[in-house]
């Protein structure tokens, strides 16, 4: 199987002076959770080359199994060093999608014409396309013959509540459980920090970073 995952370019959060990106328990679990089952993983971003990691999720209180296992990977850091351009990737080429998040793809995931492309034609296709944290995001400008893609379906992402937990509310410039719901989404979420997957069709969405391993669990499911 192959599997595309697609990272943030932006690194930086709102004008706050502090940097951004992707966090890293978010890559990495699901990462090696599919990996361990033979995916053979590529992993872009819109401009290439190096994706930005959130500081944040790198400190010692985010620190998982997987995030350990990803700080000893130097194969692995090599290619968060050297991430292909989103433009170049083709969905013809690939099994499924997955959208890890982190507050980077807000600013640029969430505007990115080639990403949009990507993901509308991934779901025409009907293969799994899968987000978890901030990436839903990446959504915002998806449609289906022209009305959202989200719309009528059942979805998860950051929440609101978790959002005002960390203090970024008034800094970002999309709070993704609005985002969902103007979007004509079913939005559920459980309380904070509480893993949380959704599946609806080919679309698979989870909450928080705690929710990343069960949203690859899901589309291994899938791909099965």
């Amino acid at each position: 199987m192959n599997i595309l995952f697609v990272l943030t370019s932006h690194d930086t959060l709102g004008d706050t002076g502090k940097k951004t990106g992707f966090w890293v328990e978010e890559f990495a679990s699901p990462y090696y959770t599919l990996l361990d089952e033979g995916a053979h993983i590529t992993i872009a971003t819109p401009n290439g080359g190096a994706a930005p990691i959130d500081p944040a999720s790198a400190a010692p209180d985010a620190a998982t199994d997987y995030t350990k296992r990803y700080n000893e990977d130097d194969e692995t850091k090599a290619l968060i060093a050297n991430t292909k351009v989103l433009a170049d990737m083709n969905a013809d080429n690939f099994d499924a999608v997955f959208y890890p998040g982190g507050h980077g793809p807000l600013w640029d995931l969430a505007n990115d014409k080639k990403s949009v492309t990507l993901i509308e034609k991934f779901n025409s296709q009907d293969k799994p396309i899968a987000f978890v944290c901030h990436a839903p995001a990446a959504l915002k400008n998806a449609r289906v013959n022209g009305s959202p893609l989200v719309k009528g379906k059942k979805v998860t992402g950051f929440s609101n509540k978790e959002e005002v937990a960390v203090g970024l509310t008034q800094v970002v410039p999309i709070l993704v459980e609005d985002m969902l719901i103007e979007s004509g989404a079913f939005y559920s979420s459980l309380p904070n920090w509480e893993p949380y997957v959704v599946q609806d069709g080919n679309l698979i969405t989870g909450q928080n970073p705690a929710s990343s391993e069960l949203v690859a669990k899901k589309l291994l499911e899938n791909l099965k």
